[in-house]
């Protein structure tokens, strides 16, 4: 029945049924990983599989519809930014609560792809090897303050242990 949707709407906006039919593969594969994280209450990857899978999907279908107008090769970041997204509700679910392990790498996935995707789609004037050439101080920085938190969030819990 979605599927017929997605199609009604597919050639409502006349997009092509491959298009639309590729962007429900990962809407289908999201749910499946879906069912999975609920079938297996402690399968935490199974969550951040589906989280992102759907991300991807309506991503796609968006795209396919041509609601997003610019073309995948512009909008490739974007994958970053969903992988960070999945990633906090699978720890959350995982562990129960915030914890560094999980938040630092989710961000660090969330900034990587709005910086990339900045440059991907031309907002600023310069490259991102430009970029990278004139700020490389910056980016020691950044790793040391990713440093700097990850330890200040494991300090004095000893009796947390990682599964």
């Amino acid at each position: 029945m979605l599927l017929g949707c997605a199609f009604l709407l597919g050639s409502l906006a006349e997009t092509s049924g491959v298009s639309v039919l590729g962007s429900f593969v990962f809407v289908i594969i999201g749910s499946g990983c879906a069912f999975l994280a609920v079938k297996f209450n402690k399968r935490s990857h199974y969550l951040f599989f589906a989280t992102f899978f759907l991300q991807v999907g309506f991503f796609l279908f968006l795209s396919a519809l041509k609601i997003l107008p610019l073309v995948f090769t512009k909008w490739w970041p974007i994958l970053s930014v969903f992988a960070g997204l999945a990633l906090i509700p699978a720890g959350w679910r995982h562990y129960g609560k915030i914890r560094p392990w999980y938040v630092v790498p989710s961000l660090a996935f969330l900034i990587l792809g709005c910086v990339l995707l900045i440059f991907s789609l031309d907002v600023v004037s310069f490259s991102f090897k430009q970029f990278i050439l004139d700020r490389w101080p910056l980016l020691l920085v950044l790793a040391g303050l990713i440093l700097v938190l990850i330890s200040l969030g494991t300090k004095g819990k000893s009796e947390d242990t990682r599964p």
